[in-house]
């Protein structure tokens, strides 16, 4: 079954010119045209515009997703290599979910203290707010 560029632009979220690119640029190669002229998809098509769009969600890189696609097309004998790119992203990607963990940490602890010096603040505007080691006086 084809599926015409409206179906994959309102069924994957992906804009028309998201696709244009990526058939330009050699990620989604061997896109065929209707009698009409007008692009056309497979479901095997579908299926990679779709692992295409989770790897971009996930922060890799067009390039490396272009690397991925031609190991890919050389068949079984580049399983080891892309499951090792698969690995390394999935390494770069925890990294900087714990930074963003540890960032999300620090603002929770900064909202904290300001729950706990609010009631203070508000009644006494000479209070010496602390928030994380550091003091400043609030001045209205």
């Amino acid at each position: 079954m084809l599926y015409s560029m409206t179906y994959v632009v309102e069924n994957l979220n992906v804009s028309a010119k998201t696709l244009r690119f990526y058939e330009e640029q050699g990620i989604l190669p061997n896109i065929s045209r209707d009698e009409k002229g007008r692009r056309v998809y497979s479901e095997q098509q579908i299926d990679w515009i779709s692992f295409i769009r989770c790897l971009k969600e996930t922060g890799m890189p067009l390039s490396k997703i272009k690397d991925y696609k031609e190991l890919y097309e050389l068949g079984n004998t580049t399983y080891l290599q892309r499951e090792e790119m698969l690995m390394l992203h999935k390494l770069e990607l925890q990294k900087k979910i714990d930074k963003s963990l540890n960032h999300l940490e620090e603002i929770n602890y900064k909202i904290a203290m300001y729950e706990l010096q609010k009631e203070e603040v508000m009644k006494n505007p000479d209070y010496n707010f602390k928030c994380h080691g550091m003091e400043s006086k609030i001045v209205n």
